[in-house]
């Protein structure tokens, strides 16, 4: 069971020698299950996913001051994920499934190994507190993952909608829909790039008859398998999709560098189980991939803050039982 979250504000975190790129080190959270964190534009609020015990028995959505305090709770119920903010900071977006139920769905069978599982997740928008909620998609199939442009204008998500796991854009108020990707297999975790002109992602289309088949199933149980998952990028419009890294881990949870030529990411690379991962830096001039963090451990979802000063990850490092993952966010030395 996961621990108690306790709120606390920010408190400094003994960095690592070999973690260069990371100074001033800060935990954000103390317990719990806190993962998916995302700053606003102006840096001054994040926005993450969480389950808390006595709070919910799965993820919630909830908001914070970027020093780790004022925590409030915005989400009502259901699952939710993929919390983030508009440019603007006057709406945020999550998607959720308690509109089908204030329940929490039940977990995946894990008996055929680790699957992720496709709730009918659908779109929202609310203000910061949570108020004002607006549904932005109606499908009874997965619409999630969703992330907004940095103009505001356009918004970027996965949806089950066509048969298959693809990434679709709309406008920010929901209408003009449209498909950015057909292959066979997952597309999700997509980001844009700062100037909007490009989306990273990742990705998973089988090629080998049987691995469609096996992909294919377990869709069809509303379930995939995210084993190994390679980057990708794209430019906005879907134009130009060129896959940027092929080592046959699972790498996710993209998110580019200020400057439009690094892409920082998640993966299992260097773990002969598949269990450890860490953030690796992905310079796109050269392919020269540089390991950021370093340990047994999970560390994932990075994001810079829009000058790049910051990053903030999750990580259970700090975790005193199986379960808690924490928020930790540092400043970014080049």
């Amino acid at each position: 069971m996961a621990a108690t979250a306790e709120e606390t504000g920010a408190v400094p975190y003994p960095g690592r020698p070999e973690e260069v790129h990371l100074t001033n080190l800060q935990r954000l959270t103390q317990g719990g299950s806190n993962s998916e964190a995302y700053f606003s534009a102006d840096g001054s609020q994040i926005i993450f996913q969480a389950t808390r015990e006595g709070e919910s028995e799965c993820d919630q959505i909830y908001t914070m001051s970027v020093d780790g305090t004022n925590v409030r709770r915005i989400s009502m119920g259901g699952r939710t994920t993929c919390g983030y903010f508009y440019p603007d900071g006057d709406r945020i977006l999550y998607s959720s499934t308690h509109h089908v139920s204030p329940a929490c769905p039940a977990p995946p069978d894990r008996s055929r190994g680790y699957v992720w599982s496709l709730e009918p997740y659908d779109i929202f928008t609310a203000n910061p507190d949570g108020s004002d909620l607006r549904q932005l998609t109606d499908n009874p199939e997965y619409d999630a993952e969703a992330t907004i442009s940095p103009d505001g204008s356009t918004i970027v998500f996965t949806s089950l909608r066509d048969g298959d796991l693809n990434l679709f854009l709309m406008d920010a108020d929901g209408g003009n829909v449209r498909q950015l990707t057909d292959e066979v297999g997952y597309d999700g975790g997509a980001f844009f790039s700062a100037d909007g002109s490009q989306i990273v992602y990742r990705a998973h289309h089988p090629t080998d008859p049987a691995e469609i088949e096996e992909y294919r199933q377990l869709l069809a149980e509303r379930l995939v398998r995210p084993a190994q998952v390679e980057i990708f990028v794209m430019n906005a419009d879907g134009s130009n999709r060129r896959a940027v890294t092929s080592n046959g881990a699972a790498n996710f949870a993209p998110f580019f560098h200020p400057d439009g030529r690094r892409i920082i990411f998640s993966s299992n690379v260097d773990d002969p189980s598949g269990r450890s991962f860490s953030l690796y830096l992905l310079h796109l001039d050269t392919g020269e991939v540089e390991r950021v963090t370093h340990g047994n451990g999970f560390d994932s979802f990075p994001m810079f803050n829009r000058d790049g000063s910051k990053l903030i990850f999750a990580s259970d490092r700090a975790a005193e039982s199986p379960g808690q993952f924490d928020l930790f966010i540092a400043d970014w030395v080049d």
